[in-house]
């Protein structure tokens, strides 16, 4: 303390640790009531969203992994490992859907998917699941970028229905929070051994409805930075709006 220093010798070090002189960045000042309205539109509109995937799970596979404690040298032992079956014994397709008050609907799917029959699902159970959560026909239907989304009889029915779709980044499944419920479920199917197909069909369906609504909620309130983004109360925007009585545009479409 007290000793003179050259100014190229603090900034070699301020270097050395990664940080570096630059122009601080312009954003828009929010009040706290706009910071405050922009937060409550943006978990209003997380809480209408019903997300949407498709899942596989294996009969005999590898749905989830499983940790053991063991000793050196006994990796092999019967108690050390997942029992496995040639091609998993057989798998099922399940699409499935959530929104901030609980789970929806979860199809099998039979055969291969297409743009049809994907239409046929959507009709069955899409606006049911909506009705059964309580998110009203102001909802907003979260699904990602397959061929199969973006075919023009879904685009069709989607329209014909009034079904307001999430813009979607493609090769996003990441953003996706019913990933986090996939392999919960995986996990709880695993737990119960299904035999079969048909008992898997049924477990997977029963486990699913028993994910705790907690459970879902703190998967929607937890990433409120992405939502409210999603949302369209980015910072910037909600500022740049300021002006115009602070309301923060919405994003979807």
């Amino acid at each position: 303390m007290g000793e003179s220093c050259r100014k190229s010798t603090i900034t070699a070090d301020l270097h050395h640790s990664g940080l570096y002189g630059r122009v601080a960045r312009r954003k828009s000042l929010l009040s706290a009531r706009h910071m405050k309205a922009c937060m409550e539109f943006a978990k209003k509109q997380r809480n209408k969203i019903l997300w949407s995937d498709e899942t596989k799970i294996e009969l005999f596979g590898l749905n989830s992994k499983r940790y053991v404690w063991r000793k050196p040298g006994t990796a092999h032992h019967l108690s050390n490992t997942v029992p496995t079956v040639k091609h998993g014994g057989g798998s099922i397709m399940l699409l499935g859907c959530f929104s901030a008050a609980g789970t929806g609907r979860l199809v099998a799917i039979e055969g291969k998917m297409n743009a049809a029959k994907y239409r046929d699902i959507l009709d069955e159970n899409l606006l049911q699941s909506a009705q059964d959560l309580r998110l009203g026909r102001r909802f907003t239907f979260q699904q990602d970028n397959d061929p199969k989304h973006t075919a023009k009889i879904t685009k069709e029915w989607l329209h014909n229905n009034s079904v307001t779709v999430l813009e979607w980044p493609s090769q996003s499944p990441d953003l996706n929070p019913i990933e986090h419920l996939w392999r919960d479920l995986k996990m709880a199917v695993h737990q119960r051994l299904p035999s079969n197909l048909t008992q898997l069909e049924r477990i997977c369906k029963e486990e699913w409805q028993r994910i705790p609504k907690s459970r879902v909620f703190l998967l929607i309130d937890v990433p409120a930075a992405g939502a409210e983004r999603d949302a369209g109360c980015g910072a910037e925007r909600a500022g740049a709006d300021a002006g115009r009585g602070g309301r923060c545009p919405r994003r979807v479409a």
